[in-house]
């Protein structure tokens, strides 16, 4: 099996560094926080120090980082020096739609090809290979990492073209729209609760007819339980970073989303609260405490 470079072993990129250690690849890794890191090494990954160092010449470097800085911060143009002519960077993370257009034109211009493949999952589901890509970029690359990403979590692959943005926007759409249906499920909880319905019995009625996804499953038993603090797999921070970028992105398109400013502002009021380990779905709080809940 070849050699992946593989950046980002956070609570998102560590199951998927796990998956493909197991179906095989040989993986150089590299974590801005090394020790979170170490426990890859048993399964025989190799612990680089630096993101350049990951690099296989003419080979595939996977990135899964938290933002725009950061991934500018490893994209460096010694990384892509390292990966040279014929070398794929598989960027895996939730970023703008300008970042990876930036990023797949200043590749491009050395001999390196650029993917938008975000990741539709949470840890639990990537560790499983039941998440979804989005890829968006040149043909060529696309099929030649759609191995790899089936191994390292998707269960399905959607095809977004060539421009790079174009997973990117795919991928905000998807954030924003569950972000929605917190706040959707939140209040209708709350509506239930205040004229004596038992939210439970509310929930296990919808989320088995007319809402039966695994959105409304899981989040809305996350939400009943209260489970908005402890651990988190997808922190109220990077909710935040995702609606920004959401927002940002109608803004330069003209389109209204009066919505994204609604969940925008419930996990700034998260944040200013200052609670600790708060996951995103935290940001259903606002409807329950707004009811007196």
């Amino acid at each position: 099996m070849e050699t992946i470079g593989f950046i980002g072993t956070g609570h998102l990129g560590y199951p998927i560094a796990e998956n493909l250690l197991k179906a095989g690849y040989t993986l150089r890794i590299y974590n801005r926080t090394r020790e979170k890191a170490l426990p890859l090494e048993q399964l025989g990954a190799i612990l680089v120090g630096s993101p350049e160092e990951t690099a296989v010449s003419g080979g595939i470097v996977l990135t899964l980082v938290a933002d725009d800085h950061a991934l500018q911060a490893v994209a460096t143009e010694a990384l892509v020096k390292a990966l040279g002519q014929g070398g794929i960077h598989v960027s895996m993370s939730t970023v703008s739609p300008d970042i990876s257009r930036e990023l797949s034109a200043h590749h491009r211009e050395r001999g390196v090809t650029f993917v938008a493949a975000p990741v539709f999952a949470r840890p639990e589901a990537a560790a499983a290979r039941v998440g979804n890509a989005v890829i968006s970029g040149p043909a060529a690359a696309k099929e030649k990492i759609r191995a790899i990403l089936e191994a390292g979590f998707a269960k399905n692959i959607f095809d977004l073209g060539e421009d790079a943005g174009s997973a990117n926007v795919l991928k905000l759409m998807g954030n924003f729209m569950i972000a929605g249906a917190l706040e959707m499920m939140a209040e209708a909880f709350a509506l239930a609760e205040k004229n004596g319905v038992d939210p439970r019995a509310a929930y296990e009625m919808l989320t088995t007819t007319l809402f039966s996804g695994p959105v409304f499953r899981n989040y809305g038993a996350m939400i009943l339980d209260r489970k908005f603090t402890g651990s988190p797999s997808f922190s109220a921070a990077l909710g935040l970073k995702d609606m920004d970028l959401v927002l940002q992105t109608a803004r330069r398109s003209h389109t209204p989303m009066p919505l994204a400013n609604l969940v925008q502002n419930r996990l700034t009021t998260i944040l200013a609260k200052d609670v600790h380990d708060a996951d995103w779905t935290a940001l259903a709080s606002g409807a329950l405490e707004d009811a007196g809940l």
